[in-house]
């Protein structure tokens, strides 16, 4: 998503007032981050001067004399005041993060942040399962990156869910193929409160219900459910199970 930065410069005197209070003057960049974080800059080093991360409030009052802001939180409060000003702007900015192709559609640079795949210009926004690894290759369909998924075998989908959807593909490969140890009715494989589960097709009348996590079906526990091989070794498909409790 798109937001501004603000930038403003000056010969300016900033206070800071909390653990240590300390009053400071020169010619700084003061930059207003989307989430409210000030960072005040002068001319050496790399490390602001004074700064205030996510505050509970900032304002900020600007003139054709000047500008001035207040950010607060806690017990903390930092000041800017300008003497003189040299110049304020906003610029656009995003998230940045490894890039991983480009748009089909508007042709701008995507790239992954965290667990998504983002648009460097429009809200284009495509969120990636747990553990999905985005891939070269794009989807025959509709030209967006692929990404390789693990839930309970291994699945190479479209980064848009809208396009080719990871539920449907579990639910081919695994839907009525476990068997619920409390009741012996099929496992359906159905998504419930966000999540991707195993849960049982006597519901309500049986409440059994198993989360499908990142990894891949190697082996059938004592239990009778699959085990699966994850990224911190294996384990049932439930949880709980004590042929796995440490």
């Amino acid at each position: 998503m798109t937001e501004n930065i603000r930038v403003f410069a000056g010969d300016c005197t900033t206070t800071f007032e909390g653990a240590r209070t300390r009053t400071q003057r020169g010619r700084v960049v003061v930059v207003v981050k989307p989430d409210r974080t000030v960072l005040v800059h002068d001319a050496d080093g790399y490390q602001p001067v004074s700064w205030l991360t996510r505050p509970d409030t900032l304002t900020v009052e600007t003139d054709a004399s000047g500008f001035g802001l207040v950010a607060h939180t806690d017990e903390q409060t930092l000041r800017v005041v300008s003497h003189d000003a040299s110049g304020r702007a906003e610029y656009p900015a995003t998230e940045a993060g490894v890039p991983v192709g480009a748009h089909p559609d508007t042709g701008e640079p995507l790239v992954r942040v965290g667990g998504a795949v983002v648009g460097v210009d429009t809200d284009a926004r495509y969120v990636l399962p747990a553990g999905a690894t985005v891939l070269e290759e794009t989807c025959d369909d509709c030209g967006l990156p692929t990404m390789r998924v693990e839930c309970g075998a291994t699945f190479e989908l479209c980064v848009d869910r809208a396009c080719e959807s990871l539920d449907d593909a579990v639910r081919e490969r695994f839907d009525r193929a476990w068997t619920c140890p409390d009741c012996d009715s099929d496992l359906r494989i159905i998504r419930r409160g966000g999540r991707l589960l195993a849960g049982c097709d006597a519901y309500p009348d049986c409440e059994s219900a198993f989360a499908i996590p990142a990894g891949v079906v190697v082996d059938d526990c004592d239990c009778g459910l699959p085990v699966f091989e994850t990224s911190r070794g294996r384990r049932c498909l439930d949880g709980t199970c004590d042929a796995f409790a440490e």
